[in-house]
Formats: structure tokens, sequence, C-alpha cells
């Protein structure tokens, strides 16, 4: 059994799950190096997903834009070079301007392709790299994570027979609320008990599934003034 503390009270005891111990560089508490804080747990604690490592790293978004987008503008803020392989570049112009500028061109920080192989620049851990594969619910695998500190994020709008094996390769899955039909697909790629299943179905707009090996934790996001003034309020969909 595992045990998450909330660094602002350690005189206090955090929810438990059980938990593999590599997971714990997947989910973790704050100011884990890479990582960010994605959320607040039921009692109100913060979650930080460790999305930058010093190992390849796959995680699944099972959801809507709003929640991709939010996962690259925190890796971007811990430093991170950001990609994003798309086939609708203008629902990722706010990436660029959340990068900013400099010298009056547009950040080198994001840099936003077309679906296609392309070489990558090497990342470091001064330097980790997110590649954002947003090529709907059946992504090819176009820049599988082969080195550390590359994180490769794939953006499924829905869940999808053809998408397993992507799904079933992530080292962490967050999912928001889905369908019925979708909640039953996701029980047999991940073999969910039905509580849990019946759980996707009933998430509200603002809550996330983090689901990984041994791993399942509810959370709810959070936006900053800033975010919303660049992504609007949380949501769910595009």
């Amino acid at each position: 059994m595992s045990r998450l503390q909330d660094p602002t009270k350690l005189d206090g005891v955090a929810p438990e799950f059980v938990a593999d111990p590599a997971l714990l560089d997947a989910v973790s508490p704050s100011g884990d190096r890479g990582g960010i804080i994605l959320g607040s747990g039921l009692q109100g604690e913060p979650l930080t997903v460790s999305a930058l490592r010093s190992v390849p790293t796959r995680i699944v978004l099972v959801g809507g834009l709003y929640l991709a987008r939010q996962v690259a503008m925190r890796a971007m803020a811990v430093g991170a070079w950001c990609i994003v392989a798309t086939g609708r570049p203008a629902a990722w112009h706010v990436l660029q301007k959340a990068a900013g500028t400099q010298n009056g061109q547009p950040s080198p920080l994001v840099q936003i392709r077309r679906l296609s192989p392309v070489e990558l620049p090497r990342p470091s851990e001064d330097a980790p790299l997110l590649v954002v594969n947003d090529g709907g619910p059946t992504p090819q695998d176009l820049f599988p994570p082969r080195s550390p500190w590359q994180t490769t994020v794939y953006v499924l709008p829905y869940l999808h027979p053809q998408a397993t094996a992507v799904a079933n390769g992530a080292d962490l899955v967050l999912m928001q609320r889905l369908p019925a039909g979708q909640a039953d697909l996701a029980a047999q790629i991940w073999r969910l008990p039905q509580q849990m299943s019946r759980q996707l179905t009933t998430l509200k707009d603002d809550q996330v599934v983090a689901l990984g090996r041994n791993l399942w934790r509810p959370l709810r996001l959070v936006t900053t003034g800033k975010e919303q003034a660049i992504l609007g309020p949380v949501r769910r969909g595009d």
C-alpha cells in the first residue's frame, strides 16, 4: 500500500490507494521534478502528474480538447518544449499565444505540425520534450517515446476498439466522463469492475479519472485566471 501526502498538510493522512511503485512517478505529491499540478483530490489536496520523466513516457487522454491543451500548457510552464502533430492546427494556436514571442516571432518552444513523421529535437533533463499526437480516435504511432525526457501524449476524443494497443501501452490514462457504451469499452480494455466503469459515466465536467496499473484516482481539474483567459472555463469536450 502506498500513501500520497499533501505536502501542505503533513500532519494529516492523505487518502490511500494501491499502486505499483513505478506509478509513483506518474502521479505523485507536488514538487516532484517534471511534475505539473493537474488538479485536486477529493479532499482538496493538490495532485501532480509527473509527465516529464527520465524514462520514455506515454500518456493517453480520453476526452476533450480542453484537457489536452491544459496538460500541454502546464508542461510548457515547467520548461518543456512542445510539438503538436494535429489535423486541426487552428485549435492549438492558443499554445503559441501562451508561449509568447521572441524577437517579435512566435516562440520556438511550441511547434504545430501536420500528422506526418518528422525528426524530433533531442530532449534532456533541462529541456524535456512533450509531443502531442492529436490524430483522432485511432492515431498512428508517429512519435513513440524512445528516449529519456520525452513524453508522447495521445489525444483520443473518444475510445475506439482499434485504439486498444495505444491505450494499453500508456503509462498513465486520464479520462473525462464517458457515455455508457464508451465506459463499457473502457471496462473491456482495462478490465475494470462494473463500479469503476459506472463511475466514468457520472463524472462532472471538471472531473477526471487517473488510471494506471493498480491505480484509480478521481480528481478535479483546477484552472488559473490566466489559463481561463486563454482556454476558457474548465469543461468537457472541444
